[in-house]
């Protein structure tokens, strides 16, 4: 009886940890913008993006603070939150999509992956379709996931001013490297 229980007990473990090792997270992602305009050119970095991956279903998921964003001039910061996202009203973006081609990416093995991505982009308060090409990087047991597309303001409902100081249309750099979510 005690071995069988021992059996037992040492199955669900195990299948505990295959579970595990389907997803894959982090906290330390990095998601960058970029506006090139007439009077100057605008980029902010955020380093602090959580993402979740399942790599069974391809279910992929990114979260980041509207305010975490850094730019090379405080006012330039201060002008994106209060003028531009107005992040007291709308704290966080996020995308909640799934890598559609996600059978043609092997995560037990080293390599770099093209990847399609579909899914909901919300942000400002309005959530769009976004499909978009992406990489999926798999290298030591980690994966990487990357993507550059464009963000056009209209559709989030961005309020561009009369001067056009950034441009009509943003490029969105992603970047985040997640390790086995453990059990």
């Amino acid at each position: 009886m005690k071995k069988a229980a021992t059996i037992v007990l040492g199955l669900v473990f195990a299948a505990a940890g295959a579970v595990a090792q389907d997803k894959y997270f982090t906290k330390t992602g990095k998601i960058s913008f970029y506006s090139k305009a007439s009077l100057e050119n605008i980029e902010a970095h955020n380093r602090s993006v959580t993402a979740v991956l399942d790599s069974k279903t391809g279910n992929v998921q990114f979260s980041v603070s509207v305010k975490g964003f850094e730019f090379e001039k405080a006012l330039m910061q201060e002008h994106f939150n209060e003028n531009y996202l107005e992040s007291d009203k709308h704290p966080k973006a996020d995308f909640k999509g799934q890598i559609a081609n996600n059978g043609d990416i092997d995560y037990t093995k080293d390599g770099i992956y093209n990847a399609k991505v579909k899914g909901k982009l919300s942000i400002h308060g309005e959530t769009k379709d976004v499909d978009t090409d992406g990489t999926v990087t798999v290298k030591g047991g980690k994966v990487q996931l990357a993507s550059d597309f464009n963000v056009a303001l209209a559709d989030y409902k961005i309020k561009n001013d009369k001067m056009n100081n950034i441009s009509n249309t943003i490029r969105v750099s992603v970047n985040c490297t997640l390790e086995p979510l453990k059990p």
